[in-house]
């Protein structure tokens, strides 16, 4: 107590004391109450921006998720690819994915012309229920076609373009008609006598377009072709000529088989053809020229390296040694 204040004095001091403090406490409490006010809002930003951001992965994640299915359930191989063409045959829309790999996955025009025979000569050649392949199909038109058309079809082409035919031929093909079109590699040449065995496969018909253009492969073709079209199986070939070779694989054609000019459109030509009796003095020159190089000449090579030998003469295929 201070000696020189009256006791009522002493009184109002220690009142107006006791009000500074607890003006100062609740100073002290309102500042406590906005600092942990501020904490709660920084808390709610930092949970709003969690979730907004949760939400957002989220969203994209839904975004991404069907495209990554579609393109899995589309693509079963790696292709590049360009603009959808859509073609009507059969009364029915085709839409068809080209690729950009190779010559092979284009349409070319002898398979449009092809399809458009097959369309419109249905009583001529009758798909329904017969067994095709098609050599060289590409993106798959022709053999939509000649599903469409009834027949039971292997569309066949190298392993790389295998993925894009396949597509082709199941978005055009499936719920609009009981048969289902068979995808299946094939290179041409010898190897189809082990791949393709002869009790195993047989075909009604035997479709190729515009399988002839500026490759390496022609003899191999031809010997595919000679292999599959058997008695009683008709081969149908559209092409379109565009070089010198095409007119020399033209004429072995011509030679290797029967052969029945179908249609001219435009530039395209379309050969029907069975095959003939190999023991025939018809035999053509091109299969004898293929059968004596894969078999009876490294018979004869060995002869020339094991003997003197002196070419007396050749005539034709004929030749005559001493």
């Amino acid at each position: 107590m201070d000696p020189l204040c009256t006791p009522h004095q002493e009184e109002e001091k220690t009142v107006i004391m006791k009000e500074e403090k607890e003006t100062e406490d609740e100073k002290k409490d309102d500042e406590n109450d906005d600092d942990e006010e501020e904490d709660e809002d920084e808390e709610d930003d930092s949970e709003t921006t969690v979730i907004d951001g949760e939400e957002e992965l989220d969203d994209k994640s839904k975004e991404t998720e069907p495209q990554q299915q579609k393109e899995q359930a589309w693509a079963p191989t790696t292709y590049s690819k360009f603009g959808k063409e859509v073609f009507c045959y059969v009364g029915e829309e085709i839409s068809i994915f080209e690729a950009l790999d190779s010559y092979g996955a284009v349409i070319w025009p002898a398979a449009l012309a092809l399809c458009h025979y097959l369309e419109t000569n249905v009583e001529q050649l009758n798909l329904v229920d017969k067994a095709v392949l098609e050599l060289g199909a590409g993106p798959g038109l022709v053999s939509i076609v000649a599903t469409l058309l009834g027949a039971w079809v292997t569309a066949t082409d190298l392993p790389e373009i295998i993925g894009n035919l396949r597509a082709n031929l199941l978005r055009n093909t499936r719920g609009r008609w009981r048969n289902t079109p068979q995808a299946a590699a094939l290179s041409w040449g010898p190897d189809v006598e082990r791949i393709y065995p002869r009790s195993v496969y047989r075909y009604d018909y035997v479709l190729a377009a515009d399988v002839v253009y500026h490759h390496d492969y022609l003899e191999e073709l031809l010997f595919t072709m000679r292999y599959f079209c058997r008695p009683g199986t008709t081969l149908i070939w559209a092409n379109k000529v565009r070089f010198p070779t095409d007119l020399v694989f033209t004429e072995d054609f011509k030679n290797t088989f029967n052969t029945t000019l179908l249609a001219e459109m435009g530039e395209v030509k379309i050969f029907m053809a069975t095959c003939r009796d190999r023991g025939s003095p018809s035999t053509p020159p091109c299969w004898l020229r293929w059968e004596r190089l894969r078999s009876s000449w490294p018979h004869a090579e060995r002869q020339r390296i094991t003997f003197n030998t002196t070419l007396l003469a050749e005539m034709g295929e004929v030749y005559t040694h001493v």
